[in-house]
């Protein structure tokens, strides 16, 4: 289940590409299989190992060249363990929205990515996000450890874009059958994942996620600009202005 578009993201074979809190890998893997050199970085080394598993399997399978996936890094979004211009592409999904200081991690994101460059953050949408937060206080932060510890409005998100150099061009929703499923599962406790509603609907979402049917696909592109659960913000890197031989003479 991808969040990102690529197609915005203009991702191209040969880039190098950091998937920042890269959870499982599911970005990263569709990085992969578009010829891109990966770095995943998350602070879980669980999911870090099973990222390193993953891609050593789809190796083996002939889905990937071994050379792809750089490395799998353990590290903070406030102090990223990367040089400046690292990155030629960024993901950020779902990251933001878990870092008290969003600030540092956006200035950092700013600094590994190269001039030119093009990060991708995702975040959970304003208003998908406030009826969670209203439903339930188990749902977010302080209540759950790493938990959620703000909501951001799309203008929010753009400021914090700007205020570290980088310029926003283009956004989109995603995933407006998971809000529903998130209400649902506040509404019955966010721990509560057996409850009888919620098995049936967790089970849909999965069918979805595997089979993608012309239904679904189309009820979520109709509803995500209203309902979708997660807001996608692209931005450039501005690449430095040159001085012309004229200006250098003047």
């Amino acid at each position: 289940m991808l969040t990102v578009d690529y197609d915005r993201l203009d991702l191209r074979p040969g880039m190098r590409v950091l998937d920042l809190g890269c959870g499982f890998g599911r970005h990263a893997f569709e990085a992969l299989r578009r010829g891109a050199d990966v770095v995943a970085c998350d602070m879980a080394l669980p999911e870090l190992g099973t990222v390193i598993d993953t891609a050593a399997a789809m190796i083996d399978a002939g889905e990937l060249s071994h050379h792809r996936l750089s490395s799998a890094v353990a590290g903070d979004a406030t102090r990223l363990p990367f040089r400046d211009a690292s990155f030629d592409r960024i993901i950020a999904s779902e990251v933001m929205e878990h870092v008290g200081d969003d600030h540092a991690a956006m200035a950092e994101l700013t600094r590994v990515l190269a001039p030119g460059g093009i990060v991708a953050v995702t975040v959970p949408a304003e208003l998908p996000e406030k009826i969670c937060w209203r439903l339930s206080n188990e749902y977010h932060a302080p209540a759950v450890d790493g938990g959620h510890v703000r909501i951001y409005a799309h203008d929010d998100l753009q400021e914090l874009m700007t205020h570290t150099g980088l310029t926003p061009f283009t956004s989109h929703r995603a995933h407006a059958l998971h809000s529903a499923y998130w209400w649902l599962r506040c509404t019955v406790g966010p721990q509560n994942d057996r409850h009888l509603l919620v098995r049936p609907y967790t089970r849909l979402l999965e069918w979805d996620i595997m089979k993608q049917p012309r239904l679904t696909r189309t009820a979520e592109r109709l509803l995500d600009p209203v309902l979708g659960k997660s807001l996608v913000q692209y931005a450039r890197k501005p690449e430095p202005v040159s001085t012309g031989a004229a200006d250098v003479a003047a």
